[in-house]
């Protein structure tokens, strides 16, 4: 069986400056998922996206608000899978592990022609995370957070195809594997406002403008949403590589026509606040602008504090926010994202957009690259208000210790954690165990589920890859966590380290490991966000608090997925 991906959402919320939660509304939201033709390249494909529209509108919510989702599949194109999913990335679905989205750990797929409602609270955790989509999604929706506390989510919708970012930027995206992600690129955000944005003060930004009337806020942002793109349907094919690097939906590929580029407005004397996100399904990106250097504010929805730098590798569902100064003379200048792989030039704008100062002409940039002095080094980072790190400060001083070792069988093409290669179940973790699976060798597959207790520190380690395909971007659902070994790094901290919910586990010699608290019950999904080496194994789930989780009470239209979905022919999926 094909593991489809679903929607995520990822969202970023910071409550340790947080105030008391408003009571909130209730935001209600329908999202159309059909396919649709589009050519965002010069070269016309059927892809799949949210409400008919690429990049996707945003939406906005404030702290406290309950999000009511309805998303309706309307997905009819046979070179593509049809039935989908919502995955929230970056949020954590405290006590509604069923609403997290991932196809085949917490939910059965959509079928075609149905719908589903996912109904649930955004809430801010000790670390905030993000919302991200899983399959054929083309396009993106922004949840644009109202007042502040601002963290950057994603919630994307992939095959290929399908992704969503936004602002505390939550990400969407469909629960059925790579080759539903590649066909769409429903890439939307979740922005989720708090009460106030402590770094506006302290760095003086003029992008965001909010006031602090509940009703009337404005929100003034520019997201940089970074995604690959593919010109063949996936379903099918073995490796699909992709063609096109877009920045906001817009890109040229070689051999291509000049398709129009995406422009970001600035004006001389202001300073930005800009939210990049990488909405990838399989290269990472380095970020830059020409003569421009960016002081990084926050990380995966955690503020940090400022880090200056000139350029930002990003791995597929990272987010970041950064200042950005425009100070510099008043014309073009290139926007750059270099992939890792596939066309790695600047030729004729491939990889650029533009970023265009008020007073420029509409002539194309002639700004040189330059080396970069001043990369990121995510060891660098750290958060703006340090928390304590859970356990002893040792390695291995945590109540659960957890080594996955990262293989690839080059004769079968899967990869494996610790020998073992995911593949999907027939039924979701989360119904075999309100089924009565309450060990982890009860639960299927077999060898990759981890039975984690509740309310213990646990540390997970990823010796660095010797495979080729490497590195590999690690997200874990229903948490974020501290990373206490970032790759490159042969030290550990465990004072001060960044918190995030993706991790990059580097190259053979490192050992990238972090540490989160079991304070959340469900099956959580920690998987490569490579969608590609998800798709063939490179995954295993964390089943916390087994006993909560069989109490918990899903609605009766999440009991009706399975069936229906279970129902189908081969062809219809």
């Amino acid at each position: 069986m094909v593991f489809l991906r679903t929607w995520a959402v990822f969202l970023s919320g910071l409550s340790l400056l947080a105030i008391s939660a408003f009571a909130g509304d209730v935001r209600t939201t329908t999202l159309r998922i059909a396919n649709k033709n589009i050519s965002v390249d010069g070269f016309p494909r059927s892809a799949v996206l949210a409400n008919g529209k690429f990049p996707g509108t945003a939406i906005s919510i404030n702290k406290g608000d309950r999000m009511v989702v309805n998303v309706i599949n309307e997905l009819t194109d046979p070179t593509m899978f049809r039935s989908t999913s919502i995955h929230w990335h970056g949020l954590f679905m405290k006590g509604s592990s069923y609403d997290d989205g991932a196809a085949f750990v917490t939910q059965c797929p959509i079928i075609p022609n149905n719908s589903f409602t996912y109904d649930f609270i955004p809430t801010y955790c000790l670390i905030p995370q993000v919302l991200h989509p899983t399959d054929h999604f083309a396009g993106r929706h922004f949840l644009v957070p109202l007042p502040s506390l601002y963290a950057t989510m994603r919630w994307p919708t992939c095959t290929a195809d399908q992704f969503v970012s936004s602002s505390m930027i939550l990400m969407i995206h469909t629960g059925y594997f790579f080759f539903q992600y590649s066909d769409s690129s429903i890439d939307s955000c979740l922005l989720l406002a708090g009460i106030r944005e402590p770094l506006s003060m302290m760095l003086e930004f003029d992008l965001e403008r909010l006031s602090t009337n509940r009703m009337s806020m404005i929100v003034v942002t520019t997201i940089i949403a970074l995604a690959d793109w593919f010109h063949q349907p996936t379903r099918g094919t073995a490796f699909p590589l992709y063609t096109t690097n877009l920045i906001n939906g817009k890109g040229r590929f070689t051999g291509g026509p000049a398709a129009e580029l995406a422009v970001i407005n600035v004006q001389k004397g202001l300073r930005y606040r800009f939210r990049l996100i990488s909405m990838s399904c399989g290269p990472n990106f380095v970020f830059s602008i020409d003569e421009h250097s960016m002081t990084i504010i926050e990380a995966d929805g955690v503020l940090t504090q400022p880090l200056i730098v000139d350029s930002i590798q990003i791995y597929t569902g990272q987010r970041y926010s950064f200042i950005l100064d425009a100070n510099q003379p008043e014309v073009n200048y290139w926007v750059r994202s270099l992939p890792n792989i596939g066309d790695t030039t600047f030729d004729n704008g491939v990889n650029s957009a533009v970023l265009h100062y008020s007073r420029a002409d509409s002539s194309e940039p002639k700004t040189k690259q330059t080396p970069s002095i001043r990369p990121l080094n995510e060891a660098d980072l750290r958060p703006l208000v340090p928390t304590v790190v859970p356990g002893r400060p040792f390695v291995g001083g945590a109540d659960v210790n957890i080594n996955l070792n990262i293989g690839l069988d080059f004769n079968t093409l899967r990869f494996s954690l610790n020998g073992v290669s995911f593949t999907p179940p027939t039924a979701p973790a989360l119904l075999q165990i309100l089924s009565g699976a309450h060990l982890a060798s009860d639960l299927l597959p077999a060898g990759s589920y981890f039975a984690l207790p509740p309310n213990k520190v646990i540390e997970v380690s990823i010796p660095g890859g010797a495979d080729p395909a490497g590195p590999h971007p690690f997200h874990l659902h229903g948490h974020n966590f501290f990373v206490v070994r970032s790759t490159n790094m042969s030290d550990y901290n465990f004072i001060d380290p960044i918190v995030r919910d993706v991790v990059n586990t580097g190259f053979p010699g490192d050992n990238v490991t972090f540490r989160f608290v079991t304070d959340n019950a469900g099956p959580w999904f920690l998987h490569c966000h490579i969608d590609l080496h998800m798709d063939i194994g490179l995954a295993v789930v964390f089943a916390e608090d087994i006993p909560t989780i069989s109490k918990q009470d899903t609605p009766a239209a999440w009991k009706n997925l399975c069936p229906a979905y279970n129902a189908l022919n081969p062809s219809q999926l």
